[in-house]
């Protein structure tokens, strides 16, 4: 199996031939996109809404199929993005977590969900 970034690369080629060939690129700007992403984000937390810590851990799997859809829509135009600003969504993802590390040292953070400026 490839290396995650090179997953990620292959599907944002995918995608843009797909939107291609469909003339979408004059609906995919930046803004549009990013609507599309919190718009599937909205429908993905639909399938948690009233539910408690345990039924969200314990879902039926056809709730978990329909979840993972909902979560593969909110990767593609979040990839769709990416490509129209010309990000690296992989090496972003990398910058991030070593930020994200110096933020939330472990042993300032290690079993606390508090805030980096909090800690």
């Amino acid at each position: 199996m490839p290396k995650t970034p090179d997953r990620l690369e292959t599907l944002r080629a995918r995608l843009a031939h797909f939107a291609a060939e469909r003339n979408w690129d004059q609906f995919h700007n930046p803004k549009n996109l990013a609507m599309a992403v919190a718009a599937e984000a909205g429908e993905l937390l639909e399938h948690f809404q009233w539910l408690t810590f345990d039924q969200a851990a314990r879902l039926p799997q056809d709730t978990r199929e329909d979840v993972a859809l909902e979560c593969a829509d909110i990767l593609l135009f979040l990839l769709r993005l990416c490509d129209k600003l010309d990000i690296d969504l992989a090496a972003a993802a990398e910058r991030k977590l070593v930020l994200n590390a110096k933020k939330y040292p472990v042993h300032k953070s290690r079993g606390r969900a508090t805030k980096y400026n909090k800690l």
